[in-house]
C-alpha cells in the first residue's frame, strides 16, 4: 500500500496525490503527470541516444512502464526521481541492444528531493498487482482508442506488445518507413491528447 513521505517537496507532494488519482482509476491523473515530465525525460533522453525519433518512442516507453508499475511507487522518494530511474534504465537496455555493448550513464539528473535506491523493487507479481497492472493497462488503452484505427494497431504493438519496428513493419505487411512513419506520427498526436487533456483540467 503506498502511503505519503512528510519529508517530500511540495511539488513532489503533488505529484504524490496525482498517483494516488491514478491508482484511483483517473486516467487524466496520469495524463498530467506525462505532461509535466515528458519534455523533461525527452531531453534527458535526447542527450542519451542523439537521435529525436529514438528520444521520442523512449520517452513513451518509460511512461508506459510507469503506468504499468505504478502500484510499486513507494513516496518514500519523489516520482519524478523513480521516473526518471525507469526512463535511464530503459534507455540503457535499448542502447545494450542496439550496440551489443555494455553502456555506463555519464547523465546527471538534477532532484532536490530523496534519492531513489540503486535499485527498484523487482519481484513476481502476487494476483492482486496482476490486477491492478491489468487495470492500468486498460486506463492506458482508453487514451489510445481516442486515435485512429490504424495508429492504435501500430501502438499496441509498439508499446503494449513491445516488438521492434522490423517485426511491426513484418506482421502487419508494411515497408519499414512507412510503420516509422506512421509511429511517429502517432506519437505526436498522443502527445496531443495529453496536453488537451491538462487544458481540460486547468479549466
Amino acid at each position: 500500500m503506498v502511503e505519503q513521505g512528510g519529508h517530500l517537496s511540495e511539488k513532489a507532494r503533488h505529484d504524490y496525490e496525482l498517483v494516488r488519482a491514478a491508482l484511483d482509476g483517473d486516467e487524466n491523473a496520469f495524463a498530467r503527470l506525462l505532461g509535466r515530465y515528458k519534455d523533461a525525460i525527452f531531453f534527458m533522453l535526447l542527450k542519451m541516444v542523439n537521435n529525436k525519433s529514438d528520444a521520442e518512442d523512449l520517452t513513451l516507453e518509460a511512461f508506459g512502464k510507469a503506468f504499468k508499475n505504478l502500484h510499486q511507487y513507494s513516496p518514500n522518494y519523489a516520482f519524478s526521481t523513480w521516473l526518471f530511474k525507469i526512463a535511464s534504465n530503459n534507455c540503457i537496455d535499448f542502447l545494450r541492444k542496439r550496440k551489443g555493448s555494455t553502456v555506463t550513464l555519464e547523465t546527471t539528473i538534477e532532484n532536490n528531493d530523496t534519492e531513489l535506491p540503486s535499485k527498484l523493487r523487482s519481484k513476481d507479481p502476487n494476483p492482486e498487482e496482476k490486477l491492478i497492472r491489468k487495470q492500468k493497462a486498460i486506463l492506458m488503452r482508453r487514451v489510445v482508442r481516442k486515435l485512429k484505427p490504424r495508429y492504435q494497431t501500430l501502438v499496441e504493438y509498439r508499446y503494449f506488445r513491445e516488438l521492434s519496428y522490423e517485426e511491426i513493419a513484418r506482421e502487419l505487411k508494411l515497408p519499414l518507413g512507412t510503420v516509422k512513419a506512421q509511429l511517429f506520427r502517432a506519437r505526436e498526436m498522443l502527445f496531443k491528447l495529453i496536453e488537451t487533456t491538462e487544458m481540460g483540467e486547468r479549466e
